[in-house]
């Protein structure tokens, strides 16, 4: 039997898999993220989702607070994300932010939003996993680290 470039049948096939299954953990953008009158979308009847609106208590999360000036506390939030391994800030406006955060091992992604309400002082927030069911808690717990890291 032939050697693909002197690997043997097995390794190759194994590692090809491996490829496969690795690209397929990260899914595609949800076409659900976004701000709808002043808020961020539910979460979906899974446990791998949090969110800081009162939609359900499985799912709540407090959002994050801050006194100062919006810019400020934006400025601090983009600087807290980018502290965190495997992310990435897909979209950044005043009051909005969408980024990704790639797991380490299995390459999953989750993607977390912010929506300031700087009449209130606060900054909504929704940490969802693309694919599976139950995360774990990793959404929640990522969000806590965060709230670690924001000091605005």
């Amino acid at each position: 039997m032939r050697h693909l470039h002197g690997l043997n049948p097995l390794t190759a096939t194994i590692l090809l898999a491996t490829a496969m299954f690795l690209s397929g953990c990260s899914g595609t953008i949800p076409d659900t993220l976004g701000v709808i009158n002043e808020k961020l979308p539910a979460c979906p009847d899974k446990p791998n989702c949090v969110v800081s609106h009162l939609y359900d208590d499985e799912h709540q999360i407090d959002p994050l607070t801050y006194s100062g000036e919006l810019a400020a506390a934006h400025a601090q939030l983009v600087k807290s994300i980018e502290q965190i391994p495997g992310s990435k800030i897909i979209t950044n406006s005043e009051r909005y932010i969408h980024a990704e955060f790639t797991s380490q091992i299995m390459r999953y992604v989750d993607d977390v939003e912010f929506y300031f309400n700087n009449e209130e002082k606060i900054i909504d927030l929704r940490s969802a996993s693309r694919l599976g069911h139950s995360d774990m808690g990793v959404n929640r717990e990522r969000i806590e680290t965060l709230r670690g890291f924001f000091k605005p």
